[in-house]
């Protein structure tokens, strides 16, 4: 299942193609899908590493505390250091992108 070009593939989507593709019903794609996206969450908020094979890999980085400035005002604000989520595209996932 591949959105078209320019569009995005949501949630939905990815519950219609795993419906379709292990001919299950809808409302049981979407628990698999949601089970599986909760499941990465919590793996990440813990500080795991999430790998998939071939498709790639997601892990957090720490973004270090900085000096700010509010857009608006103009005044200096203190962000303070945070979790991002960081991927990491495998090899198999490029190739097929790119071939």
């Amino acid at each position: 299942v591949a959105a078209n070009q320019g569009e995005k593939m949501t949630r939905v989507d990815l519950a219609e193609a795993v419906a379709r593709d292990a001919d299950l019903p809808h409302a049981d794609a979407a628990a698999v899908v949601d089970t599986i996206i909760d499941g990465m969450v919590g793996a990440l908020k813990a500080g795991d590493k999430v790998e998939l094979r071939g498709f790639g890999s997601f892990r957090h980085r720490v973004r270090k505390p900085r000096q700010g400035r509010n857009p608006t005002t103009g005044e200096s604000v203190a962000v303070p250091a945070r979790k991002v989520p960081f991927f990491r595209p495998g090899k198999a996932l490029k190739e097929a992108l790119n071939s």
